[in-house]
């Protein structure tokens, strides 16, 4: 039986979702699967390739849906998660049997653990660790910015290292380990543990830069660095430098886009916060409430700035006339 699973690739919760996703299949549906990871990230233009729907079974989670008959299993907790009005109506109309969304989840992780052991009998208690952590991280659920970017904990180096390699090979080696090992125990690992030096060296590097670069005025906090190679930074730098900021919005660049990432500060007391998915989606991206991101090509830079200043500018204005932060 060979089974692709496509996940959201440079991402915690992405990989745990792939790491869990295959060892409840293995041990609900068939013991004999043959696993292939695939990631998957948000670029301008087609997300999914029609010829790669290759498996006996063809699972994406913690990504956007798609329609294609050769998807036989799906998971998602985004907001954002369907790319045309056509693939929700397929969704709301098609078979859930193995086809499951919920946007109230903080975690792809945690949605998968809750319905594989509500509707086929999983035991999620073997992997807590993984689940606990891929809930933290991407509901940004910590106890503090120094929490998130001090890199103490195992989970926050792994957070480190699957958003900032490039190594193809890295996350397919990766995922198996990460729900048959402590996490402490992965980082042991020869080939995670020689990334970690210059990793955490690059780290140290990007809160510098960003401090550098950030300003943060009426509580909503901008930033470009598209001209270092910094993309996979760590997005709760921005609130550890300003710590009274409710918003962020951050330009960076890659290889195959620019991004435009849109945030808010995870500890802000503010309660009556914009829609920071809603405002993504008017540029072609998404995410969830609370974060977001849109993808322009890498010839298009000059449209990620103008889609930047305009998101600053409206968030900005929500604050009204609050000062620097």
């Amino acid at each position: 039986m060979k089974v692709r699973v496509f996940y959201h690739g440079k991402c915690f919760d992405g990989t745990a979702s792939a790491a869990l996703f295959s060892r409840f299949y293995r041990e609900r549906i068939h013991s004999d699967a043959d696993f292939q990871f695939s990631g998957l990230v948000h670029r301008a233009g087609a997300l999914f390739n029609e010829a790669d729907f290759t498996g006996d079974e063809n699972a994406i989670v913690d990504f956007k849906y798609s329609a294609s008959p050769r998807i036989t299993w799906w998971f998602d907790h985004h907001l954002s998660a369907f790319l045309t009005p056509q693939d929700a109506e397929h969704y709301r109309n098609g078979d859930k049997k193995q086809k499951f969304y919920d946007p109230d989840f903080k975690s792809c992780t945690k949605f998968i653990a809750h319905i594989a052991q509500k509707k086929f009998g999983f035991d999620p208690a073997p992997v807590a660790e993984l689940v606990k952590w891929a809930d933290i991280i991407d509901g940004a659920q910590f106890a503090s910015a120094g929490q998130a970017v001090e890199m103490a904990e195992p989970a926050m180096k792994l957070t480190m290292a699957i958003e900032s390699t490039n190594d193809p090979e890295f996350l397919p080696n990766l995922i198996p380990c990460l729900v048959e090992e402590p996490l402490a125990k992965v980082l042991e690992e020869p080939f995670v543990a020689g990334l970690l030096p210059p990793l955490l060296e690059r780290h140290r590097k990007s809160i510098d830069i960003i401090r550098q670069r950030s300003e943060c005025r009426q509580r909503t906090i901008y930033f470009d660095i598209t001209d270092y190679d910094l993309e996979g930074y760590n997005k709760f730098i921005p609130y550890y430098l300003h710590p009274d900021s409710v918003y962020s919005v951050g330009l960076s660049n890659s290889s195959f886009r620019v991004k435009v990432a849109v945030g808010s500060n995870p500890w802000t007391k503010k309660s009556d916060m914009l829609n920071l998915a809603a405002i993504c989606e008017r540029y072609g991206g998404g995410g969830h409430a609370r974060v977001g991101a849109i993808s322009f090509p890498v010839d298009r830079a000059d449209d990620a700035r103008k889609a930047a200043a305009e998101i600053v500018a409206e968030l900005r204005a929500s604050e009204g006339s609050s000062g620097e932060c």
